[in-house]
């Protein structure tokens, strides 16, 4: 059965008239009688009563009317929803986040995308630590994602979106938490809370970067996959913590934050994706993030691949 035989037939059935019904669809009648018998022979059944006078639906034409009308209906919506998502209106991305790293940028990028583009649907898949993130945008196993200083990788491109600083998490009756600044390497031997090792995050590896230029090894006594955990770790007094300034949201009792003293140890926000991906609802969605998200401005310039940015017709991450 084709399309154009059950066009021609509603055309039939709403105006019982071959004569209308083939100027309605642009056609002469005797092909318009042939697409009617064609589709009569398929069905094994007769559709209309004709006669010189009338043309009248047949009880079979009649059970035919209310299917074959939702048959073009839905095909219209098919038409319609490729051509949308062709041009980015439509879509799935999936976004790699790990928690607190990204509380304020990812809330700003689902809620820009739901106003400007409810037919997109961000799949976010949470505790995906940065070099994780990374490396599973770059195996395109993720869309996007949010990740910490990256590192050029061929095939991916990155966006800085902001910076942020590491601050120390301390007990409310560390011996540390009544100085305004602490050093870095008055935390030698005291014990650590962190992510867990060789999960990509690149906040442990960046307190392992921190505590060795400070002339020593973090003693990590417990690990935790979040940061809201570790944190409530910190305030029940298991060890202290190097965090970053967007995790101040978190509050504990018994949890205080202190800035460090001296040069500032920072990370950089980024968003990585494949330039070569054709989802068309990633394209909209690193627009909508160019507007949700600016670059900071002083950020070093975005790395791409020689690849190239995506474009409207091209493409569809965590700390």
């Amino acid at each position: 059965m084709e399309i154009r035989h059950v066009a021609a037939f509603l055309a039939v059935a709403e105006e019982l008239h071959f004569g209308r019904a083939a100027r309605r669809l642009r056609m002469a009648q005797p092909p318009l009688s042939q697409r009617i018998r064609a589709l009569e022979r398929e069905l094994g059944v007769p559709l209309f009563e004709r006669n010189t006078r009338s043309v009248r639906l047949t009880s079979a034409g009649q059970a035919f009317l209310d299917p074959a009308r939702r048959v073009l209906d839905d095909l219209d919506l098919a038409t319609r929803a490729a051509r949308a998502g062709g041009r980015g209106e439509y879509g799935r991305v999936t976004v790699g986040f790990a928690g607190a790293s990204a509380h304020e940028s990812l809330p700003l990028l689902t809620r820009a995308v739901r106003a400007s583009h409810p037919g997109i649907e961000l799949v976010l898949r949470g505790q995906t630590y940065a070099n994780t993130a990374l490396a599973r945008v770059a195996d395109a196993s993720l869309d996007l994602g949010f990740v910490r200083s990256p590192a050029p990788q061929p095939g991916v491109a990155t966006r800085v979106v902001d910076e942020e600083e590491m601050i120390c998490a301390l007990p409310a009756d560390h011996r540390l938490a009544r100085h305004d600044r602490v050093p870095v390497n008055e935390l030698a031997g005291e014990p650590f809370v962190s992510f867990p090792a060789g999960a990509g995050s690149s906040v442990r590896d960046a307190t392992l970067r921190a505590c060795v230029a400070a002339g020593f090894h973090p003693r990590v006594v417990q690990e935790a996959p979040d940061t809201h955990t570790i944190l409530a770790l910190v305030a029940a007094g298991v060890g202290v913590t190097l965090t970053l300034t967007t995790c101040r949201h978190v509050q504990q009792t018994g949890l205080v934050y202190r800035p460090l003293a001296g040069e500032p140890v920072t990370l950089v926000s980024a968003l990585a994706w494949r330039p070569d991906n054709p989802s068309a609802a990633l394209a909209t969605v690193l627009a909508v993030a160019e507007r949700a998200l600016p670059t900071p401005d002083g950020e070093p310039t975005d790395h791409t691949p020689d690849a190239g940015p995506p474009t409207g017709t091209g493409p569809d991450t965590a700390r």
